[in-house]
């Protein structure tokens, strides 16, 4: 039982992490996208289309992007 309950936990902890669209799709992650931006500077833009793909698909890996940094364009795009 105990085995069973774990080989749901390792699946569902890789659906999270496959089904992030940002992660998977969108490329290596930069500096600009990981760093927080102090008070006073622009904020980061969001990736629309994978925005609605996460909640579409999979809404946990929204959270995955958001904490990779993902989610987040890269700078000058």
């Amino acid at each position: 039982m105990k085995n069973k309950i774990r080989q749901i936990l390792a699946l569902t902890a890789l659906a999270a992490v496959l089904s992030s669209c940002a992660t998977v799709f969108g490329g290596k992650v930069s500096e600009y996208q990981k760093t927080k931006p102090a008070a006073g500077q622009p904020q980061r833009n969001v990736r629309v289309a994978a925005l609605i793909c996460d909640i579409l698909l999979f809404w946990p890996g929204t959270i995955v992007d958001f904490a990779t940094g993902a989610i987040y364009k890269p700078e000058g795009k």
